[in-house]
């Protein structure tokens, strides 16, 4: 037996590839030093690594433009409250959804409250999707940006972000799209997607480290900073430069994280070109890595497709969100127990059965209003990952399958 049977991948992906851990280690005691501080060589090392993540980034997630403007955060939402913040203006309106997570809505309730920005919150569906036309309908002239998040981190379903890259194109609003749920799980090219500013956190399907983060901004867009400081370049100017990425990133960076992001890039590249049989690495790194995607939503889906299918079979238990195997998702499932308090049904998995979930609103709570699940505390949610095996899979299923019986008895 396990200690713990993790299944909490939508929080934090868990294990890292072995690569991750030992690059971490080794470039922190090797070149941990300030990037781009000085000229000695540690530090040129240092800010070698970095601009190289950059330039994997840019590629494993289809943009052309320049790498510089992959700017590096704190994490995702640090990211989001940059990129709403620095574009809107008083008296603009932008639209968001009501599967979003609070990173996106409660900088949108303080705009609304205290900045004289409107907001219009789209619905979505009883599985989980948004209608791309109900974006459409919603745009206004003043519209700034829409901000959608790819998949929910609650239900699993993912949105068609081309089709509303498409209707965002045809308009002068600017599209954010929240990738957390969905980058390093699902292939992302943001030019043919018409995304204008990707968001991406780095410890979950990217299997990097807490603490570290970003977003690309497309060519065109400028957001405000709203951080100044230190960037260890053009110190004599008084104010914050303009040229990315520095405009975004004031004083020193996460370089461990970023060594984590840099290692676990090429961890996905180093499996694609294996599923693909090279040696000679014919294949891009962006090829590379479509591959080595594929291999990890089947694994993830054939888990989750399990977990969903054993649930709906056990009397007294409630699935949320996608019901088909025609639906796009993630390996996201959101469950309710006859009735129990999520956060109940979570400390029992735990406890009696050492599996790990994520009971609660997960920081979505209007995707909770909508569904009717407040009452209860929200959902259990189960998030198998690519490292999760067929043991975890019986665990859980063993633990929901006792919990109901004992409920009923």
């Amino acid at each position: 037996m396990k200690d713990n049977y993790y299944l909490d991948n939508a929080a934090t992906t868990w294990p890292k590839p072995e690569s991750v851990y030992e690059f971490m280690d080794r470039f922190f005691r090797d070149c941990g030093v300030s990037p781009g501080r000085a000229g000695h060589q540690m530090g040129v090392e240092a800010e070698m690594m970095v601009t190289q993540t950059r330039h994997l980034l840019a590629e494993f997630f289809g943009f052309n433009g320049d790498p510089h403007r992959v700017v590096f955060t704190q994490n995702a939402t640090d990211s989001l409250n940059t990129a709403i913040t620095g574009l809107i203006e008083p008296g603009d309106h932008m639209i968001i959804t009501r599967l979003e997570h609070n990173s996106v809505l409660r900088p949108a309730n303080h705009l609304e409250r205290d900045h004289n920005v409107s907001v219009s919150r789209i619905g979505r569906d009883a599985y989980g999707y948004i209608d791309p036309e109900d974006i459409e309908d919603a745009l206004r002239e003043n519209t700034r940006v829409v901000v959608v998040n790819h998949a929910s981190n609650v239900f699993g379903s993912v949105q068609d972000i081309e089709r509303i890259g498409n209707i965002v194109r045809k308009s002068d609003a600017i599209l954010i799209v929240d990738t957390c749920q969905t980058a390093g799980v699902l292939d992302i090219d943001m030019d043919r997607l018409g995304i204008d500013v990707l968001v991406f956190t780095g410890h979950k399907g990217l299997f990097g480290p807490m603490g570290i983060g970003g977003m690309i901004v497309g060519e065109g867009i400028n957001i405000r900073a709203l951080r100044v400081g230190g960037t260890g370049v053009d110190s004599i100017s008084p104010f914050q430069p303009d040229v990315y990425p520095y405009h975004l990133e004031a004083g020193t960076l996460n370089l461990p994280g970023i060594a984590g992001l840099n290692a676990a890039q090429k961890w996905f590249a180093e499996m694609g070109r294996d599923l693909a049989g090279e040696t000679m690495n014919k294949l891009s790194h962006k090829e590379a890595c479509r591959t080595a995607l594929a291999e990890i939503h089947r694994v993830e889906v054939t888990h989750i497709n399990r977990l969903a299918s054993a649930f709906r079979a056990t009397g007294g238990v409630t699935v949320h969100g996608p019901i088909g195997n025609d639906q796009p998702r993630v390996a996201t499932l959101s469950i309710s127990l006859r009735g129990l308090p999520a956060d109940q049904v979570g400390a029992m998995l735990d406890a009696d059965f050492e599996v790990c979930v994520r009971p609660g609103l997960h920081c979505a709570p209007d995707a909770h209003e909508d569904e009717g699940t407040v009452p209860i505390n929200g959902t259990v949610r189960f998030s198998p990952g690519y490292f999760t095996d067929g043991e975890d899979i019986d665990r859980a299923i063993e633990g929901i399958s006792t919990l109901c019986r004992e409920a009923a008895a």
